[in-house]
């Protein structure tokens, strides 16, 4: 009972902290002070999260991780987006 509390204090915790980051992105599409590498990583890291928490029937793991894959997902397109198609504009 009190591992479930845990685990979902530290999803809540984990999704919440991805939100101004990603509601930032989203409204303003400016990613000059982020790192391509660190959201494809991150990204990365929350789908085998996911996964394990999946084979494991941890309902927190991958709940959590399919959030927060989805917006390191949409803040790597947004900036993939700035970084490599609107130069070609230019």
């Amino acid at each position: 009972m009190l591992i479930d509390i845990i685990g979902y204090a530290a999803a809540i915790c984990m999704v919440f902290g991805y939100f101004p980051q990603a509601i930032y992105t989203i409204r303003t599409r400016d990613t000059d002070g982020i790192a391509l590498p660190t959201f494809l990583l991150m990204f990365l890291g929350s789908v085998f999260f996911m996964i394990q928490g999946f084979m494991l029937g941890n309902v927190p793991l991958w709940i959590t991780n399919l959030i927060t894959g989805t917006s390191s997902a949409i803040i790597f397109g947004i900036k993939m987006y700035n970084d490599y198609f609107e130069k070609k504009k230019d």
